[in-house]
């Protein structure tokens, strides 16, 4: 299948070069984008990863852009392309980047996007940014909520629903005010009415991939919660999820944080450029709630509308039980949880009184 028989129909059919459609997003011609990129300069570029590159630009209007690059042109590529142009326009959220159009001109293949400023969460936990200007407390709880909030609409409100299948903090991008839009969505699958997952060829990047979906391929809503969950101890650690100990050794950051979690010793976990400036309460449960996200069996692991209850402590009997479950009752102390009411983030002041409702590897 290749790009324009992907787009032939539907949403996609309007085509016009330069003119909107009802979603918002545009067709842009390769002169434009060569304009705004100064040629995809080496000097606008932002970021890369396994599809190309991403550059800065800057349109006629002032407007400013993301342009994520093809790296290589084939078959395989193309339909990855179509896919995330796919998805992306059929999908509205704050907590999602937004499409505002895409370029299909020989063997070139461009993904346009709003600039976000603040890039992805990675280059703040592990980039040039994590030592100039760590992330603090409020922004990380945010960041998690936001990002978690743009996972539930995929999964519990899109239709039809959809599995990302590379949730990770690279594809985790931030606005100028630090909320988080999820991205990438070039691995994406569209979830038929009624199944329980899909079964494909693994894609997605190892340290964050589910066990029953690397190994069989199965893909579900729990795999992009298991990966959610190991994104979590990246925010709180800034730990990567695979740390290289030695040439031949290796720790996953989960084999890390549990036997520190079983000990009730949640500071530890804390990212030592906190300066332990941070809610003890929301640190516990931001670890609690990540290690419940990356149990072993899928049926376990909670969905993403319950991922932001506990998240936002509204859900403070379960999450006590579950730190029972998973390491036995304490003997000591209060292990129920609280919400901050003097958190002073604007996105979980707004969400605060509303519960949500039930209702390639390795780029």
């Amino acid at each position: 299948m290749d790009f324009h028989s992907l787009f032939c129909c539907g949403t996609f059919a309007d085509r016009r070069r330069g003119k909107k459609n009802s979603t918002g997003w545009r067709v842009f011609s390769l002169k434009e984008l060569q304009s705004a990129t100064n040629n995809f300069n080496y000097d606008n570029k932002i970021g890369e990863g396994g599809f190309g590159s991403v550059y800065w630009g800057q349109l006629w209007d002032g407007s400013q852009i993301a342009v994520k690059r093809l790296k290589v042109w084939s078959n395989k590529a193309d339909l990855e392309f179509g896919v995330e142009v796919e998805v992306l326009g059929k999908l509205r959220h704050k907590n999602l980047l937004s499409l505002r159009g895409y370029c299909a001109e020989g063997q070139e293949r461009l993904i346009v996007y709003d600039y976000l400023p603040n890039l992805s969460l990675v280059s703040h936990l592990h980039g040039q940014n994590s030592a100039e200007s760590p992330l603090d407390w409020s922004k990380r709880m945010c960041i998690a909520i936001g990002a978690a909030e743009g996972i539930v609409y995929l999964h519990h409100y899109a239709t039809p629903h959809v599995i990302h299948r590379d949730i990770k903090a690279s594809n985790v991008l931030l606005d100028s005010d630090f909320q988080a839009q999820v991205a990438d969505f070039g691995f994406a699958k569209f979830v038929p009415d009624g199944a329980s997952h899909v079964t494909t060829k693994v894609k997605g990047t190892l340290g964050y991939l589910a066990p029953e979906y690397a190994m069989y391929g199965k893909a579900s809503e729990s795999c992009d919660v298991y990966s959610f969950g190991i994104l979590l101890l990246e925010l709180v650690s800034s730990k990567k999820p695979i740390e290289k100990l030695s040439t031949t050794l290796k720790l996953r950051i989960t084999e890390w944080a549990l036997p520190l979690a079983r000990e009730r010793n949640f500071k530890e976990i804390a990212d030592p450029k906190l300066q332990a400036k941070y809610d003890e309460e929301e640190l516990k449960r931001m670890v609690l709630v990540a290690l419940t996200c990356t149990q072993s069996m899928p049926e376990k692991r909670p969905t993403m509308i319950e991922v932001v209850n506990l998240l936002k402590g509204f859900s403070k009997e379960k999450l006590s039980s579950l730190e029972d479950d998973m390491f036995g009752p304490q003997t000591t102390g209060n292990s129920q949880v609280a919400s901050d009411p003097d958190n002073n983030c604007s996105s979980m002041s707004e969400e605060k009184g509303s519960r949500v409702n039930e209702n390639e590897i390795g780029a």
